[in-house]
């Protein structure tokens, strides 16, 4: 069987200009790749990336998760660059999470397990 070897969530905003800004802020720096007009990609992990593209047809239509390994201090973070998100854990206390919205409306999960 082939193996796949690289995950991007496709993220589809109305106002493309600021949402790249958004972004920047949310991710802490700029994207890492520009392949095309009205496209901006970073890529958050050795396989794994998100693409902001404007859509505005299907702007907020996206739900993704971002595993971190301590969501407490990359909230802190978070809220050092002027977005402020209060985590919670799941009722099994398996994960603690934390959710916001872009200005498109897509709903971004922050999540770390807390699985031994």
């Amino acid at each position: 069987m082939p193996s796949i070897i690289n995950v991007l969530s496709v993220v589809p905003v109305a106002d493309f200009d600021r949402s790249v800004q958004w972004y920047e802020e949310l991710i802490g720096r700029g994207p890492d790749r520009r392949p095309m007009d009205g496209c901006a990609e970073w890529q958050l992990a050795a396989n794994g990336g998100i693409q902001v593209y404007h859509a505005p047809d299907d702007a907020g239509s996206a739900t993704f998760i971002i595993g971190v390994d301590d969501v407490d201090a990359h909230l802190a973070e978070l809220r050092r660059r002027g977005t402020n998100v209060e985590p919670f854990d799941v009722p099994s206390g398996q994960f603690r999470l934390a959710t916001l919205e872009d200005p498109s409306g897509n709903t971004i999960t922050f999540a770390q397990s807390r699985e031994p």
